[in-house]
């Protein structure tokens, strides 16, 4: 599949010389560690750089998006029951863990642009496969409904998209300067 990184324009080059990305790695980061990606959406990928640079003072100075090819390979995929269920089962248990611990749990932010929780409860996912002696999950993917809705009473977000985490950097299989055209 195709996947659009958002990132400042000098890391950006690096990546498309030959330089590897950088995983993410924030407690609050949607869907745990990895390198993030928007799928099929290389304009999402822009204003997120662009979003980033004004948000957080970054040092995105000139937003920029990477193409990608990617395997998703063993992948969490959070658009099925089966990876829904998944991540439900490690709640239950990251709940529990937690509690014997006697440590509170993390909390998404009201509006869901930090997910604490989220980003926990699939780390201690990726912790539960690693001690029943599993295979690693080399990829998360998920959709996120973001954004006011396109009009009124609609169900439809701004920014609705599909996010990809790549935690194995050999699932990149390519990458690509992204035409002007796909920006507009």
């Amino acid at each position: 599949m195709l996947g659009y990184h958002g990132c400042e324009r000098s890391v950006g080059e690096a990546v498309l010389a030959g330089s590897i990305f950088r995983q993410s790695d924030n407690p609050f980061d949607w869907l745990g560690p990895g390198i993030y990606f928007w799928e099929a959406n290389p304009r999402r990928g822009l204003d997120f750089a662009r979003e980033q640079a004004v948000r957080r003072h970054r040092n995105i100075r000139s937003a920029f998006v990477v193409g990608a090819i990617i395997d998703l390979a063993l992948c969490l995929d959070l658009t099925t029951s089966i990876g829904i269920n998944a991540v439900k089962a490690a709640h239950a248990n990251f709940v529990r863990y937690a509690a014997e611990l006697d440590e509170p749990l993390p909390e998404n932010s009201g509006d869901l642009l930090r997910r604490d929780l989220d980003c926990a409860v699939i780390r201690r996912l990726h912790s539960l496969i690693g001690i029943a002696g599993g295979e690693p999950l080399q990829t998360v993917r998920g959709v996120f409904t973001e954004g006011p809705p396109i009009y009124r009473k609609a169900g439809i977000r701004e920014k609705t998209h599909v996010q990809i985490a790549v935690r194995d950097a050999d699932c990149i299989k390519g990458v690509f300067r992204v035409p002007a055209s796909y920006l507009r």
